[in-house]
């Protein structure tokens, strides 16, 4: 009998993001760092990626009725809670018996909310999130799940595994980072997703985790796993860039690090990158994340020779009082002086704004009109903002003292508020991105504007901004639908849902 055999399988579940236009773009890379441990200590891993999967719960039910898996662990973001809550209820269903483990950002960032709570004595909405988070699964991961899902998966867990605390021998250091395998991308079909960068064939990655900046609309300020930089050397990173191109052919890299340029190294990691197109003999093409008010020409030289084509930044607002009171340390001047760097070695800008914050207006949402036509990105986008859990506008919200269901929260250096609708995450996602051209809804509201407002304000720099700029709309992909009987999806060549470790072969979804 083989190690393998001797262990449980795990099923590790990554959901559909419905909110998308197109969900086959960026794989899910936590999760697969999750698998890749997994398979490290020969526990066979079943990955059910239902990624763009309209019919999700079809595959499911095949699943189920297919592996011998009854352990079950889902990654969520917060807008895929309610997709989320559907496999969980569904898989409680067909396996009582079974084991429903929930990780990833959602878990970890109401974690944090409930923990700021517990500390101060009360029972605020973090802790009626965390109590619902609790009502559907056996077990949370909360925090960095490289370690702590082995907890998870023993006998008797805790209901609660915490890795999002520095002194937890579960809280990755740089050491530990360092050594973790990568990403197990052999179990997902990574040639049914479609991203380019200039032709080139793209994929994720991440290089570095945390980002220790304090703007008050991002989720994670008060979770250390989020707020903690930790950074893997060089050769790690070089080393899976190599990997990737040598076994899936891929010269694209989407780097997903919240912020590629807090990295002291950042140049020498460039340099190691031309090295290595040296070496393979081959150009890559790159795209990344960038902190406006720390970019300068060096950086983006150097960007532009490793193969760096595009850099998305968060401007945000182009309002001075809004860039204020959402702490974002980078003024409207520095948000110019970056775009005008990036376009000066030709690389291009997506500038990712958002409006919705405290102190809103009609005139402070004029002003990112006016700004992105002054500076003139090559791409864009205008979102509402969210309150999430995690984030500062969340943790720190007060309830109404009039409105029930309306939370408040206040920028203390300008007294600016920011109201707030109280949010079922389990059962709503569409506060989220959708149709860029009309396709969004507002649970947030200022002293200036309504809900409404915000929306009609949104959609009409949208098409204002793009029809000025030229900038076309982007036109996602349709869903995929699963067929029982085919075990394919429609007519097209049928991506494996489903890829299994533990046995040597890939199998597809074996159906009845």
């Amino acid at each position: 009998m083989t190690k393998s055999a001797e262990k449980p399988t795990i099923c590790l579940i990554i959901p559909p993001s419905i909110f998308l236009l197109d969900e086959r773009v960026f794989i899910s890379v936590g999760i697969l760092k999750i698998a890749a441990v997994l398979e490290r200590e020969h526990y066979p891993v079943d990955v059910l990626d239902l990624s763009g999967v309209e019919n999700y719960e079809a595959v499911i039910e095949d699943h189920i009725n297919n592996s011998p898996a009854r352990i079950f662990g889902v990654t969520s973001t917060t807008p895929q809670m309610p997709a989320t809550a559907r496999i969980a209820r569904l898989i409680r269903k067909l396996v009582p018996e079974g084991r429903l483990i929930l990780g990833g950002p959602h878990a970890t960032l109401v974690h944090s909310a409930f923990k700021k709570e517990s500390i101060e004595g009360k029972k605020g909405r973090g802790t009626v999130a965390m109590d619902s988070i609790l009502a559907l699964y056996d077990v949370a991961v909360v925090g960095d799940g490289e370690d702590a899902i082995f907890e998870a998966i023993a006998e008797n867990p805790s209901q609660i595994v915490d890795a999002n605390d520095r002194t937890s021998r579960l809280f990755l250091t740089n050491q530990r980072y360092d050594s973790l395998p990568f990403p197990a991308r052999h179990l997902i079909d990574i040639d049914s997703y479609h991203y380019f960068i200039e032709g080139h064939r793209t994929t994720s990655l991440i290089a570095q985790l945390g980002c220790p900046f304090e703007c008050g609309f991002c989720g994670g300020r008060q979770s250390p796993m989020l707020r903690n930089i930790r950074m893997r050397s060089m050769d790690s990173i070089i080393e899976e860039m190599r990997h990737i191109h040598v076994t899936y052919g891929h010269t694209g890299f989407m780097f997903h690090d919240d912020e590629l340029n807090v990295n002291p190294k950042m140049i020498e990691l460039m340099t190691k990158i031309v090295d290595l197109q040296k070496e393979l003999g081959v150009d890559f093409r790159l795209r990344g994340f960038v902190k406006a008010e720390l970019f300068n020409d060096r950086q983006a030289e150097v960007m532009m020779k490793a193969g760096f084509r595009w850099l998305l930044t968060g401007f945000e607002s182009g309002d001075r009082r809004i860039l204020t009171n959402i702490n974002k340390k980078a003024t409207r001047e520095d948000n110019s002086r970056a775009v005008q760097i990036a376009k000066k070695q030709g690389l291009k800008v997506k500038a990712l704004m958002s409006i919705g914050h405290p102190g809103e207006s009609e005139e402070s949402v004029m002003a990112t009109r006016d700004w992105l036509l002054e500076a003139e990105p090559e791409d864009f986008d205008v979102t509402i903002i969210t309150t999430y859990p995690g984030t500062p506008y969340y943790d720190f919200a007060v309830p109404h003292p009039e409105k029930h269901g309306i939370w408040v929260y206040t920028y203390k250096k300008t007294g600016d508020k920011l109201y707030s609708l109280e949010v079922d995450y389990n059962e709503v996602a569409d506060y989220y991105k959708g149709d860029p051209d009309g396709g969004y809804k507002s649970y947030v509201y200022t002293d200036h504007l309504s809900q409404n407002d915000l929306v009609d304000l949104r959609d009409f720099v949208e098409r204002d901004v793009r029809d000025r700029l030229e900038i076309p709309f982007y036109a996602g992909s349709p869903s995929i639908r699963y067929e029982h009987s085919m075990g394919q999806f429609g007519k097209q060549l049928p991506p494996n849902i489903l890829r299994r470790s533990g046995g040597g072969a890939h199998e597809k979804l074996p159906v009845s």
